[in-house]
């Protein structure tokens, strides 16, 4: 299995760990951040990612300061429910319920034995689909809906 996983600068150090789990686990990781302390615009890793994701449908990681600036850049962009996480609960929740396919850590938020269990629950966990396809597919139609009016 594949993972993408981009970071800015902020989330070098952890994207390194987590990274490190994963080929451990058998995964291959696609590098779309930065590996250097330079600052970048965690936007533009955002999107790499997001490309991944959705060409090859495959799961993703982003890492910044928080999280936050990071997932709202992946979320402009239609097909991606990025969450983030600060704990396995909602790791998991937001997998069963909300068939997120890219994941948001806070590298100043969390340390690293935590982030590797949240991104362990969060690719670990299936999509219960019933009911939540349909809140999904709302989803969806909103993006849809978005994009005709611009």
């Amino acid at each position: 299995m594949k993972v993408a996983i981009g970071n800015d600068h902020a989330g070098v150090m952890l994207k390194e760990e987590i990274t490190h789990f994963l080929k451990g686990q058998g995964y291959e990781v696609i590098n779309c951040g930065t590996d250097t302390l330079e600052s970048v615009d965690y936007p533009d890793i955002a999107e790499k990612v997001a490309r991944e994701v959705l060409t090859k449908g495959i799961p993703g990681i982003l890492i910044c300061g928080t999280g936050i600036g990071i997932s709202i850049a992946a979320n402009k962009i239609p097909g991606i429910r990025a969450a983030l996480c600060n704990d396995l609960f909602t790791a998991r929740m937001t997998r069963k319920h909300n068939d997120a396919n890219i994941l948001a850590l806070g590298a100043r938020v969390i340390g690293p034995g935590l982030a590797i269990e949240i991104v362990r629950e969060f690719l670990n966990t299936e999509f219960e689909g019933g009911r939540h396809k349909a809140r999904v597919e709302k989803i969806t139609l909103i993006e849809k809906k978005y994009r005709e009016q611009v």
